[in-house]
C-alpha cells in the first residue's frame, strides 16, 4: 500500500492516540507520522500522502533537549508545512549522544517490537547484545534476536544456545535472507499494523532483510566481504510501509550505544543476576569481595558466567556516571535560574 493512501490506521494509529490528538484537533491541524528526518526537515506520513515539514520554532525553543524534538516513529500535529506538537510516545528507544555530557538522543518512537540483528559471520558479540536488550527493555517495547546470514554459518546450533543463555526470556529466530529461512517469522512481528525497529551493527543485513520482506528491493544494499562480514549501506532512520500492514523502522548500523536512563532495563535483561543478588548476606552487596554474596558463588560453581557478570557490572557503572552528570547538570541550571532571577529583583521599577 503506497503511503500516499494509507489510513492512519494502518500507520498504527488508536483510541489512545485520537484522544491524545483532541485538543489538537481543535486547533485545526492533522495528525501525522515521522517517517524520516532529513537535514532540518522531516518526511511526515500523513492520511493524506507523505509531506515535508519543519519543527515550529516553539517546539524548538521549548525542548529542554533532543530527546524533546520529534524523532522517526512519533506521532506529531503538524499545520502547513510545519510541526506543532509531538504526541506522547508510547515506547522510546533512547541512548546518551556520543561525546556529548548528558543529552539525550532518540533513535525509535512508539514501535512495538525491537528486533537485535546479529551476524552469524563474526558479528556475534554477547556484550553487545546484553547492551542492546538492556536498552530495548527500558523502551517499552518487546526485544527479539535475529540471527542473520544463517547460510554461511556451518554450527548455528552453537551460536543459537550462546545467544539463548543471554537473551533471557527473548524469542531467537535463525534468518537468512538468502534461503528465506526465518523470514516470515520476522514478518509476523508486524501484523496488526504494529511497528517493528531493526538495530545491529553495520553490515548484519538490515536492509536486505528488510528488502525480502518489502518483496522488492528498496533499500540499498551491498556485496558481503570476502570474510562474510557486510557492509554499512542505511545512512539514516526511516519508516516503511510494508506490503501486508504494518511497518518496519530500519536503522543505520551503531558504532555504539551508550546508556540512558536504563535502570529497570538492566534489571530485566539480567534477571538472573537480579534473581541471585536477593539471596546475597547483604542487601547492599555489590557482588565483589563480599562475604555471602550468592553472585560470586554461582561464579565459582559455574552457575554463572564471569564475563556476564562484569558486563552487568560495567553497564552499572556506566549508568552511575550519566546520573552523576545529569544531577552535576541540574544543579548549574538551577544556580543559573537563581542568578537570572536574583538580578531581575536588582532592576530598578520605573
Amino acid at each position: 500500500m503506497s503511503a500516499s493512501t494509507t489510513p492512519l490506521q494502518h500507520l498504527g494509529w488508536s483510541d489512545e492516540l485520537e484522544a491524545a490528538f483532541a485538543p489538537h484537533a481543535e486547533r485545526g491541524l492533522a495528525p501525522g507520522r515521522v517517517a524520516v528526518q532529513h537535514r532540518g526537515a522531516y518526511g511526515v506520513y500523513t492520511e493524506s500522502g507523505e509531506v515535508t515539514a519543519e519543527a515550529a520554532g516553539r517546539l524548538l525553543h521549548e525542548a529542554a533537549g533532543g530527546g524533546d524534538l520529534p524523532a522517526t516513529g512519533d506521532w506529531v500535529a503538524l499545520g502547513t508545512g510545519v510541526i506543532h506538537a509531538v504526541l506522547p510516545r508510547r515506547t522510546k528507544i533512547s541512548r546518551k549522544v556520543a561525546f556529548a555530557g548528558t543529552d539525550e538522543q532518540v533513535i525509535a518512537a512508539n514501535v512495538d517490537v525491537v528486533i537485535v540483528l546479529t551476524a552469524l559471520t563474526g558479528d556475534l558479540n554477547l556484550r553487545r547484545l546484553e547492551r542492546y536488550l538492556t536498552t530495548i527493555w527500558e523502551s517499552g517495547a518487546q526485544p527479539a534476536v535475529a540471527l542473520t546470514k544463517a547460510d554461511l554459518c556451518d554450527d548455528v546450533a552453537s551460536a543459537l544456545l550462546a545467544v539463548d543463555a543471554v537473551a533471557i526470556g527473548v524469542p531467537v529466530h535463525v534468518v537468512s535472507s538468502v534461503s528465506g529461512v526465518g523470514v516470515d517469522e520476522v514478518r509476523a512481528y508486524a501484523d496488526g499494523n504494529r511497528t517493528i525497529a531493526f538495530v545491529g551493527s553495520s553490515g548484519v543485513g538490515k536492509s536486505t532483510l528488510l528488502n525480502c520482506l518489502l518483496g522488492e528491493e528498496v533499500q540499498a544494499v551491498q556485496e558481503i566481504a570476502a570474510d562474510g562480514r557486510g557492509r554499512h549501506t542505511t545512512t539514516r532512520r526511516e519508516l516503511v510501509l510494508l506490503p501486508e500492514g504494518g511497518l518496519v523502522l530500519d536503522t543505520p548500523g551503531m558504532r555504539e550505544l551508550q546508556l540512558w536512563d536504563a535502570g529497570s532495563g538492566i534489571e530485566t535483561a539480567f534477571e538472573d543476576v537480579e534473581a541471585l543478588a536477593v539471596e546475597c548476606r547483604f542487601s547492599d552487596c555489590r557482588h565483589e569481595r563480599e562475604p555471602g554474596c550468592a553472585v560470586l558463588a554461582a561464579v565459582d560453581s559455574g552457575g554463572l558466567q564471569l564475563d556476564r557478570l562484569r558486563s552487568w557490572r560495567k553497564l552499572q557503572r556506566e549508568l552511575h556516571a550519566l546520573e552523576l552528570k545529569q544531577s552535576q547538570r541540574l544543579r548549574i541550571e538551577a544556580r543559573r535560574a537563581r542568578r537570572v532571577q536574583a538580578r531581575s529583583f536588582r532592576k530598578p521599577s520605573w
